[in-house]
C-alpha cells in the first residue's frame, strides 16, 4: 500500500504551478500520507525554511552523503518517513532519478508538468485525492 510521496525540489517544486502540487501534498498529509522532499542539493538553507511545512522530512544529498539515483538515498528517505521503500512514490523530473527509485522499489512518477503530476498522484492515491480539489 502506498503511504508516502517523495518530491524533488529543482525541476518540480520550482515549476510555476508548484503551489497546486503543494496544495495536493497538504491534502495527502491530511489523509495520513507521509511526505518527503528529496534533493541532490548540498544543503537545505532557505529551501528548508520555505518548504518544511509541507514535508514530514527533508533530505538533502549534501547532508546525508548519498545522491539520487543511488538506491541508498531512496531507502534512507523511506526510513525517515517510517515507511518501506515499496510504500513510497518518487516525483522527479530526471528520468535517471525515477529509474533509480523504481530499481530501489519505489513507484516512480516522471514530472513534466504540475497538472500531469497531480493527475498521476490522484491515480495512485484515489482514496485521498478525488477528482475535485
Amino acid at each position: 500500500m502506498l503511504n508516502g510521496i517523495v518530491v524533488d525540489y529543482a525541476g518540480v517544486l520550482t515549476d510555476a504551478d508548484a503551489p497546486d502540487l503543494l496544495a495536493l501534498l497538504d491534502t495527502a498529509r491530511d489523509g495520513g500520507v507521509r511526505t518527503a522532499l528529496l534533493s541532490n542539493a548540498a544543503g537545505g538553507g532557505s529551501v528548508r525554511r520555505q518548504l518544511e511545512g509541507w514535508f514530514d522530512t527533508l533530505v538533502f544529498s549534501g547532508e546525508v552523503g548519498v545522491a539520487k539515483p543511488d538506491a541508498e538515498v531512496f531507502r534512507l528517505t523511506a526510513d525517515r518517513l517510517g515507511l518501506p521503500v515499496t510504500g513510497c512514490v518518487l516525483v522527479d523530473d530526471a528520468a535517471s532519478n525515477v529509474a533509480g527509485a523504481v530499481a530501489a522499489g519505489m513507484v516512480g512518477v516522471r514530472h513534466t508538468s504540475v497538472p500531469e503530476t497531480v493527475a498521476e498522484l490522484r491515480a495512485l492515491f484515489p482514496w485521498l485525492l478525488g477528482e475535485n480539489d
